[in-house]
């Protein structure tokens, strides 16, 4: 039998997926760890997947680029298989497609090898967990991008590192259910 190396009754204990039935709600601007309440220089990043696409596109401020260049910034395979879906998803047909190919192309082939890591074992089924929670008690629908999301901010707490995003409302509810895990909203 093959062992994934999880321990689903210490992930249980530590997720504690049934231990919330109150319905959650959306924090207000003042109550979220927005990027300009965090300092320049602080503990290492990891990049949520809209990261990438708003460097990309111009659309970050200037307290972004300069968490950006002044902490050390890592990557998860998580992103990357985001944004290598979108390799396979984007229509050749479109003018636009070949250039924003080669934009993402470069900015994969730049992701430096010791600086892109997997989730664990243990990450990848207490993100079901609390993508479950999240979903049941916000009322959104299952989706497969919260689930990358809960990965994306279990992977940052196991790393010690701060997850940067631009995604206001799904971090803002998995904050809430797992609080102070490091967590820079834009």
């Amino acid at each position: 039998m093959l062992r994934l190396g999880f321990d689903r009754k210490a992930s249980l204990r530590r997720i504690r997926p049934q231990r919330r039935a109150a319905r959650l709600t959306r924090r207000s601007e003042e109550e979220l760890p927005l990027v300009h309440k965090a300092a320049v220089v602080g503990r290492e990043l990891l990049l949520d997947t809209c990261v990438y696409i708003d460097v990309l596109q111009g659309k970050t401020s200037l307290e972004v680029d300069r968490l950006l260049e002044n902490r050390i910034v890592n990557h998860s395979g998580v992103a990357l298989g985001e944004m290598t879906h979108l390799m396979g998803a984007l229509d050749p047909a479109d003018k636009r497609t070949a250039s924003v190919l080669k934009m993402l192309g470069r900015t994969i082939d730049d992701i430096p090898e010791h600086r892109l890591s997997v989730p664990s074992s243990r990450v990848f089924g207490e993100a079901g967990m609390l993508a479950g929670m999240a979903t049941r008690l916000s009322g959104q629908p299952h989706s497969i991008a919260l689930l990358n999301d809960a990965l994306l901010f279990l992977q940052a707490a196991a790393t010690g590192c701060d997850l940067l995003t631009g995604n206001r409302r799904d971090f803002d509810f998995l904050d809430q259910l797992m609080p102070g895990t490091g967590l820079i909203l834009y």
